[in-house]
C-alpha cells in the first residue's frame, strides 16, 4: 500500500472523547512526536499507533521514532478549536520520505495524524524541515469545528 492522503486517525478521534490526549503546552501536555516514512509505508486514517515498519533511516540526524514536536497549545479561532506545532527540522540528514506520522509518545505511541508529502521528498547531507500550516480555523494541523 502507501501513504495516500493527509488524515486525522480514526482511533485519535475516539481517544479524544476518552481524554487520552492532552494538547496543553509543556509541561502539562502529552509529548507528541513526528516520525517519517518511506513510500512503502501503509499509513492512513486507520493507523492506530507508531511502528518502525518502513520508517526512514539516515546515517546521522534522524533516529527511529523521529523527534519530539513543540506543541503551541490550544486556542479557539472563529468557533473552531485548534492546536498546532512549531516547525520541525532534522539537521544534516540524508534521507527520502513520502510522509510522516504524528503520534502521542506519552500514551503508548497512539497515532494522531498522517501527513502525506504528495511525493518522495529528499535531503542529502542537509536539513529536512516539516513546516506546519498557519494556526487558524482554516489551516491548523488539528482543528475541530
Amino acid at each position: 500500500m502507501a501513504i495516500t492522503t493527509n488524515a486525522i486517525c480514526n482511533s485519535f478521534k475516539k481517544e479524544l472523547l476518552e481524554g487520552a490526549h492532552k494538547f496543553q503546552a509543556a509541561p502539562n501536555g502529552s509529548t507528541y512526536k513526528l516520525a517519517m516514512f518511506t513510500n512503502s509505508a501503509t499509513l492512513g486514517k486507520s493507523t492506530t499507533g507508531y511502528s518502525t515498519s518502513n520508517e526512514v533511516s539516515s546515517p546521522s540526524g534522524y533516529s527511529a521514532g523521529g523527534k519530539a514536536l513543540v506543541n503551541v497549545g490550544t486556542s479557539l479561532a472563529t468557533n473552531t478549536a485548534i492546536t498546532d506545532f512549531a516547525d520541525l527540522s532534522f539537521v544534516g540528514v540524508t534521507l527520502t520520505a513520502r510522509g510522516a506520522l504524528i503520534y502521542n509518545s506519552t500514551q503508548s505511541n497512539k497515532a494522531v495524524a498522517v501527513l502525506d508529502f504528495g511525493s518522495d521528498k529528499s535531503s542529502s547531507s542537509g536539513d529536512f524541515t516539516i513546516q506546519f500550516p498557519t494556526a487558524d480555523s482554516s489551516n491548523a494541523i488539528i482543528r475541530i469545528a
